[in-house]
């Protein structure tokens, strides 16, 4: 189920930035989750595992928002 929130707030999120994954918002995330230097970054696995985390992350804050309001 985890994995499924990750995704979906992804979906969500990649929506809301017209799913330009090379636009300004999605390559300001990747550089400040791995740096700037792509030699260091790890493997494509391991980032999208670290994405699916950061959904999840995304939609543990939204719910918490939500509750608190």
């Amino acid at each position: 189920m985890h994995v499924v929130r990750g995704l979906w707030n992804l979906a969500l999120l990649g929506a809301k930035t017209g799913f330009r994954l090379k636009g300004r918002y999605w390559s300001w995330r990747m550089e400040t989750a791995f740096g700037a230097d792509r030699s260091k970054w790890p493997s494509a696995a391991e980032r999208r595992r670290a994405a699916i985390e950061y959904g999840a992350w995304v939609g543990a804050m939204r719910r918490m928002a939500r509750d608190r309001g």
